[in-house]
């Protein structure tokens, strides 16, 4: 009984409490509005940012977005130790023109495995992409003020025919690469205690002229390999000694009706 009795008196209770809730005052609604609008539709909760809402892929012109989607593949994060030539390289910048990049990037290169880019050629790339990323090459990895009185070589071998190279003398690479090349290399080529082999036929199927010729120049700062300055101190090699090693490279590529095909294209 004195358990029926407590939870009665407590049942009347409950059924006699008001409720705290205040009463609803129609002059409020103004604040509200006001309070509203004062934020912004683009404050209101689970509205995403604008650099995360999507956008088609020919509006994208973010530097590390193009070069995350189109470039690391083969050049590395950051532009470093990818299986391609490294674009994180200041030298390397400084001797290829703009216009030789934005040609590299929109018609690709070649007889190798570097793809073509601009739209009009088949690729994904607008115009004003390919130019954010030459520019945004020049911005974050660049540094051609420190090359100024430095005497490039010719980058390509057009360039140093043009002024005065000859084409490409094989034997006289042969020479060339013993006094230059071989430490590391090895004699014959095949790879040394510190450098691969530089006459894989793989590696040369893969590979262009220009990059072997490039390569030669600015070297692979990001492994270790110098550039043409380097490999003996203060016996820079010259313009023909570079057009001339490169000559012995290309040959021992091996000659297949395709790759013939895709290099006189």
């Amino acid at each position: 009984m004195l358990e029926y009795g407590i939870l009665e008196y407590w049942r009347n209770r409950m059924m006699h409490l008001k409720p705290s809730i205040p009463p609803f005052h129609y002059s409020t609604i103004p604040f509200l509005l006001a309070l509203i609008l004062g934020t912004g539709c683009d404050s209101l909760p689970g509205k995403p940012r604008i650099e995360e809402r999507w956008r088609a892929a020919t509006e994208v012109t973010d530097f590390s977005q193009l070069y995350a989607a189109n470039c690391s593949g083969c050049h590395g994060a950051g532009g470093r130790l990818g299986a391609a030539r490294p674009l994180n390289d200041a030298l390397y910048l400084a001797l290829v023109s703009d216009d030789k990049l934005r040609q590299m990037i929109a018609q690709g290169v070649r007889g190798t495995s570097a793809p073509l880019f601009a739209q009009q050629a088949g690729g994904n790339l607008t115009d004003k992409q390919i130019d954010v990323l030459v520019e945004g090459m020049r911005s974050r990895w660049g540094g051609s003020e420190r090359f100024k009185n430095v005497d490039l070589p010719p980058y390509g071998l057009e360039n140093a025919v043009a002024m005065g190279s000859g084409s490409g003398d094989p034997q006289h690479g042969a020479i060339v690469y013993q006094t230059y090349c071989a430490q590391c290399h090895g004699a014959d080529g095949s790879g040394g205690s510190k450098g691969g082999s530089v006459i894989d036929p793989a590696y040369l199927t893969l590979v262009s002229d220009q990059a072997l010729r490039t390569a030669v120049i600015v070297g692979r700062s990001d492994l270790g390999m110098p550039d043409w300055r380097a490999n003996i101190p203060g016996r820079a090699m010259s313009p023909q000694q570079i057009t001339d090693v490169v000559a012995w490279l290309v040959s021992h590529r091996p000659q297949t009706p395709i790759l013939q095909a895709a290099q006189n294209k």
